[in-house]
C-alpha cells in the first residue's frame, strides 16, 4: 500500500455517549492521573501515554538509526555508539494536542482525553544537531523525517509512525535522540530504546521507537504530518499545523472523590491547593489565578523549573459548607491567557480551556 493516499477519510463528530472505540482506546492508553501533580518530575508509570498503532518489538543490543537522505555522509548508528556520545538531560513537559477533547461537542471520535494528557520528566540523550551537522545536510533539503517501528492503518492507509520538522527547527540546540527516562533505561511504552524529544511542542512530535532520520528536499506528506495533527475551524480546510503547546494549567484535586462522578469531598476550613501551570515554545507562565464560583484571585508560583518545564503554584482557600466550583488558569510572558470555554476545534485538537472542579465542602 503507498504512504500517502489521495484526500484521506476523516472520521465524523459526534455528539453524545462515548463510542465503544473510544473506550477502547481510553483502555489501552492512558492519562496522568491528575493527583500526580503534587510531582515535580511524573514518575514514569503514571506519565501519560499514547501509542497510535501498537508498541512494536525491540532489543536494544541490535537496534539501530540510520540517518540518509539528503546528507553527504549517510550513517547508521547502534545504541551503543549513541550512549557513548555527548549526554545531557533536561525536564521537560510533554502534552498531548488531542488533551481535552473529551470535553468537546461534537467531539471527533479518537482518544477521549478530558485533561490527563500532560506529564514532566528528566529525559536523558544526546542532542540531535551534531549528528545532523556531522551528516553533512545538503542545501536542496528543507526537512528532516523521523520514522519509528510503529506500524498501523490510519484513514485507510498503512504507514509507519513518522513525523517532520523544518532544517531550522531540527537543528534546535534542545532537541534530543532519548534512551533514559527519569534515570532508568526507557520502558517499552515510551519509546525504548530510542526516541526524539522536541521541547516545547505537542507530543506528537516526539516520536518513539526512533529508527530512522530523513532528510528531504520536498514537503513530507505523511499521513501523521499532512492530514492529521491540524487545527481545524471547519471540515474540509487544511488548517494550521499543531506545533507549540498552548498556555494551560491545572490543579491536584483536592480532599477525597465520589468514585463515579469524581466530585470532591472537602472538610469545611483552610485547604491547600496545588497545581501546575505550563506553555509551549520556551515561553514562561508569569501569572496563574484561581476561583471560587468564579471570583478570581492570583495565586502563589514556585520557581521555574527551566525553559521547557511546567511551572507550580499554590493557593490557600477558606472553605465554607456547600456546593463550589473551583478552577484555574494560567497567562504566559506572552499575554496569551487560557479560555473560559474550549475553542472548538474540527479534531478535537488544542483545547486549553480553564479546568473546573466541582466540591462539595462538609
Amino acid at each position: 500500500m503507498s504512504d500517502v493516499p489521495v484526500r484521506p477519510s476523516r472520521r465524523s463528530p459526534i455528539v453524545g455517549r462515548f463510542m465503544p472505540e473510544e473506550v477502547a482506546l481510553a483502555s489501552r492508553n492512558s492519562g496522568m492521573p491528575l493527583e500526580a501533580l503534587r510531582y515535580d518530575v511524573t514518575p514514569a508509570g503514571l506519565h501519560y501515554l499514547l501509542i497510535h498503532f501498537d508498541i512494536p518489538a525491540s532489543d536494544a543490543a541490535t537496534w539501530a538509526l540510520s540517518i540518509g537522505g539528503e546528507v553527504d555522509r549517510p550513517r547508521t548508528l547502534s545504541l551503543q555508539e549513541i550512549r557513548a556520545m555527548p549526554s545531557r538531560t533536561a525536564r521537560v513537559t510533554l502534552e498531548c494536542a488531542g488533551n481535552g477533547r473529551g470535553q468537546m461537542s461534537p467531539r471527533y471520535p479518537s482518544m477521549p482525553w478530558m485533561e490527563e494528557g500532560v506529564s514532566t520528566a528528566e529525559w536523558t540523550g544526546t542532542p540531535l544537531a551534531p549528528l545532523l551537522r556531522s551528516a553533512g545536510i545538503r542545501s536542496g533539503a528543507g526537512e528532516i523525517v523521523f520514522r519509528g517501528t510503529d506500524r498501523g492503518v490510519d484513514r485507510g492507509t498503512e504507514h509507519d509512525y513518522a513525523r517532520s520538522l523544518s532544517i531550522p527547527e531540527a537543528m534546535r540546540e534542545d532537541i534530543s535522540l532519548v534512551y533514559a527516562m527519569n534515570g532508568q533505561p526507557l520502558l517499552p511504552q515510551h519509546g525504548a530504546p530510542l526516541r526524539l524529544v522536541v521541547p516545547g511542542w505537542y507530543g506528537m512530535a516526539s516520536v518513539k521507537w526512533l529508527a530512522a532520520i530523513e532528510a528531504v528536499n520536498t514537503p513530507f506528506d505523511g499521513i501523521q504530518q499532512a492530514h492529521s495533527y491540524h487545527f481545524r475551524s471547519n471540515a474540509g480546510e487544511t488548517g494550521v499545523p499543531c506545533t507549540v503547546m498552548r498556555v494551560n494549567s491545572l490543579m491536584a484535586p483536592p480532599g477525597i472523590p465520589d468514585f463515579y462522578t469524581r466530585t470532591r469531598i472537602v472538610p469545611a476550613g483552610r485547604v491547600a491547593l496545588a497545581g501546575r501551570a505550563w506553555s509551549g515554545g520556551g515561553v514562561p507562565i508569569v501569572r496563574v489565578e484561581f476561583s471560587v464560583d468564579g471570583v478570581w484571585r492570583d495565586a502563589d508560583l514556585a520557581p521555574a523549573q527551566g525553559n521547557w518545564s511546567w511551572r507550580g503554584w499554590t493557593c490557600e482557600w477558606e472553605a465554607s459548607a456547600g456546593e463550589h466550583e473551583l478552577a484555574c488558569r494560567a497567562t504566559d510572558a506572552q499575554g496569551a491567557v487560557q479560555p473560559e470555554a474550549p475553542v472548538w476545534d474540527v479534531t478535537g485538537f488544542g483545547n486549553n480551556a480553564i479546568q473546573r472542579v466541582r466540591v462539595s465542602v462538609r
